[in-house]
């Protein structure tokens, strides 16, 4: 028997899937399903009928939730399709270091530096908010082990 002693892990992963199975029929639109191994948020549905003996087909269009590039897919009705778990959190914004990082402070006080300025508006409007002396709450997803600012809002809860 080898000795305890010379095992030794990396990670303590729980070994959780990011993903877990849906009935194609059972998806709804503004929910979220797995396109080309992409997690997307569903824009458009429509379920097809076919002839005689085939199956009844969903069509699903999706805009990926990180990139915002649209994907298309076509499965039939009784398929299996992977829904991915996603994580929304808010965070408020302490301080935008000089190399584009976030540092942003979880509700029970945890302080995290790893995220980066969002892309396009919403990193303009931090920015612009944040130079403004704002108090700025940042709405993160997290989804298949990628995070990203989808939004961010004034924080009101500190005027009152």
């Amino acid at each position: 028997m080898a000795d305890i002693d010379d095992t030794h892990f990396e990670t303590g992963d729980s070994g959780a899937s990011a993903t877990y199975p849906m009935q194609c029929s059972a998806l709804r639109k503004n929910g979220f399903v797995m396109l080309k191994s992409r997690p997307c948020k569903i824009v458009e549905m429509s379920t097809s009928k076919t002839g005689k003996h085939g199956h009844a087909k969903v069509h699903l269009v999706g805009i990926d939730i990180f990139t915002g590039k649209k994907y298309e897919d076509i499965c039939p009705s009784t398929h299996n399709m992977d829904v991915p778990h996603v994580k929304r959190e808010d965070y408020q914004l302490t301080d935008i270091s000089d190399d584009g990082y976030l540092s942003l402070m979880s509700d029970n006080g945890d302080l995290r530096e790893d995220l980066k300025v969002p892309e396009g508006d919403v990193g303009t409007q931090l920015r612009a908010e944040y130079d403004a002396g704002k108090d700025i709450l940042c709405t993160v997803l997290k989804s298949c082990g990628e995070e990203v600012v989808i939004a961010v809002k004034t924080n009101t809860a500190l005027d009152k």
